[in-house]
């Protein structure tokens, strides 16, 4: 019988190796595939993974296992990726000032596949909308499970999505696609 993953999660926050190396095994891709659904960047989800694997440890001490592990890390994700697109603003800016970020935003143009698209264009939204969308539209999570990974109403999670429909819809206009 296999260990369900909130035992394995309070095993680990106890210090439980073995534990943490399972959760790891099984979670590793899905924090990976996510992050990357947040990014829009394979290098920042490998970024944002790692950076999950090496906050994991002392995280867990903290997991009551009052929601799902897999909600609970989902939510660690998301904090983990608005922090690493913190660092990367602050420096792009320190870098080389307000011109690189700029640049990062444009068109890529020549080439680009729908799914290339679709991938920069959900990574341009607010942040709010993006992880909304990530988890709807990339993780087949329902709109009550969004809601409560993300501390907001169902209804709100709805009003989202419906904004960043109308966001990708203008700019899929604007760029005669």
């Amino acid at each position: 019988m296999e260990t369900d993953d909130e035992e394995l999660a309070i095993a680990a926050g106890q210090g439980d190796r073995a534990a943490f190396a399972v959760l790891i095994d099984r979670h590793y891709d899905r924090i990976f595939r996510f992050g990357w659904r947040l990014s829009g960047s394979k290098e920042r989800a490998e970024d944002i993974a790692q950076d999950i694997a090496l906050r994991l440890p002392r995280a867990l001490r903290g997991f009551r296992g009052e929601a799902r592990f897999t909600t609970w890390l989902h939510r660690l994700t998301i904090n983990a990726a608005r922090d690493a697109a913190r660092r990367e603003a602050a420096r792009t800016r320190a870098m080389s000032g307000y011109a690189a970020e700029a640049a990062l935003h444009a068109p890529d143009g020549a080439g680009e596949t729908r799914a290339e698209w679709l991938l920069r264009a959900l990574a341009a939204l607010k942040p709010d909308l993006a992880e909304t969308a990530a988890l709807l539209l990339g993780e087949d999570m329902t709109q009550s499970g969004a809601a409560e990974i993300l501390g907001v109403a169902p209804g709100t999670i709805a009003w989202r999505m419906s904004e960043v429909k109308k966001t990708l819809a203008a700019m899929a206009e604007a760029e005669e696609l």
